[in-house]
């Protein structure tokens, strides 16, 4: 009986594959479609020969993958996937994808939603609630801009990781000493003027 891998990388990130994985990989190598052809060309390197069948994937729902699982076949995760806002990312795209509710949202509609969520943000913080009351509001926020860039996404226009790099690029203009070395503590009035002089930039 030919036997099974299947390792699951990490969508964001699929040609990051843990050095300790690479040794107990062999045979012969199978992918499922969505793997991007640049992990295509370079994996097959590094499998060793083997009687067994690997099966690369990122799709943890993909029919083949779930077929193996059921069967009782070996499946190697990166750890990477397991790291929460890489989840938050995938359950967001999910929700869009299987949710007819999510599917007709726009911008527009959420706004009120993005409103709310704010509010009661700060409802929480006025009243001095639970650390962990606190946390469960942010999600909520979170939510929100994990909903607004996946219906960017869904039009091609940004995706959640270019928020991130947006966000880095704002900070990067207003607030240098972040990046540059900096190793003491900035003061409030140098903090302003360069936030200041980063919005002509």
């Amino acid at each position: 009986m030919v036997l099974m891998t299947v390792l699951l990388l990490d969508a964001r990130w699929p040609t990051l594959i843990p050095f300790d994985f690479i040794s107990s990989l062999r045979g012969t190598v199978t992918y499922t479609d969505e793997v991007p052809v640049q992990v295509r060309w370079d994996f097959g390197d590094c499998v060793k020969p083997g009687s067994e069948t690997l099966l690369v994937s990122t799709d943890e729902r993909n029919e083949q993958v779930l077929a193996a699982q059921q069967r009782g076949e070996r499946v190697l995760e990166v750890p990477s996937r397991h790291e929460s806002l890489g989840q938050a990312m995938r359950t967001m795209e999910r929700a869009l994808r299987l949710g007819e509710w999510e599917q007709l949202q726009t911008h527009q509609s959420l706004l009120a939603y993005l409103d709310e969520e704010a509010a009661e943000f700060r409802e929480a913080v006025e009243n001095n609630v639970s650390d962990q009351e606190l946390c469960d509001e942010l999600a909520d926020l979170l939510l929100q801009v994990l909903f607004h860039a996946e219906i960017a996404d869904r039009r091609g226009a940004f995706n959640i990781n270019d928020v991130a790099a947006a966000f880095v690029d704002k900070m990067q203009k207003r607030a240098p000493y972040l990046f540059d070395g900096t190793t003491e503590v900035v003061d409030t009035d140098e903090q302003m003027r360069l936030w200041e002089a980063g919005k002509l930039l």
